[in-house]
């Protein structure tokens, strides 16, 4: 068997997430038909790990075995774009791997942003493609409460209650916060995520920005690790999956 490791960017806005599901269009269900379509053999595609209904790709990552031997790999990738191009679905990169490569497992870093629109006006030209805030957020409050989610702690808190990891304790190696005219970008960079784990911390970073908690609020319901606390979280149209660090 040939394995081989795949670069995806997406929109996820008519899809069901990332995962197949018994009913409605997911991504991955996608990309594994028209693959096995233009390979003439049945794939199991592998991601790096689930996005949620409504999440979009900058480069998601993924693997697939099968017998056939793909030589020219400009081809491929004209062939399943092509069969792609209706899905708001894009294959960037295709990579041979070695057998003891997996999407999922050999990960080491996983990066992603949020982007807010802090406007008064909803944007149309980037409609579904951030969150639109009409309170003025302030930037420097969120910043100071990032840096407490920094590094290993349980973060029970951020955690939705279908999550299935073992640990609720994770390692965020960093979270970056920008501002240019009405844009904020939000950079999260961990290992892995539990189940909603980045839009529930940006929904909390809003409850700061827009004075609604204090500093010392948000650092109480982190450590009180009950996700009851929790602000509402972001939405999924805000939230990108910007790329795997193997």
């Amino acid at each position: 068997m040939n394995k081989y490791h795949i670069l995806i960017e997406y929109v996820g806005s008519s899809f069901r997430g990332w995962q197949i599901q018994k009913f409605g269009k997911t991504i991955q269900g996608t990309i594994q038909k028209n693959i096995s379509k233009l390979l003439k053999e049945k794939i199991i595609l592998i991601g790096s790990g689930r996005t949620d209904s409504g999440v979009h790709a900058i480069e998601q990552s993924a693997h697939f075995e099968c017998k056939k031997n793909i030589v020219n790999f400009d081809r491929f990738l004209k062939s399943v774009n092509f069969f792609l191009k209706n899905e708001s679905i894009s294959i960037l990169k295709i990579k041979k791997r070695d057998e003891n490569f997996h999407a999922r497992f050999s990960a080491k870093k996983r990066i992603y942003k949020y982007i807010i629109f802090n406007q008064l006006c909803a944007p149309v030209l980037n409609k579904k493609r951030g969150w639109h805030v009409m309170n003025k957020l302030d930037i420097n409050r969120m910043k100071e409460a990032a840096n407490y989610l920094v590094g290993v702690r349980d973060f029970s808190t951020f955690r939705a209650s279908s999550c299935r990891a073992k640990s609720p304790i994770k390692k965020i190696n960093s979270v970056k916060i920008r501002s240019k005219k009405n844009l904020i970008e939000i950079e999260f960079n961990s290992q892995s995520y539990l189940q909603q784990q980045v839009r529930s911390m940006v929904g909390c970073l809003k409850y700061v920005g827009e004075k609604k908690w204090t500093l010392k609020k948000f650092i109480n319901i982190l450590n009180s690790k009950k996700r009851i606390l929790c602000a509402p979280p972001a939405p999924p149209e805000g939230l990108y999956l910007v790329r795997v660090v193997y």
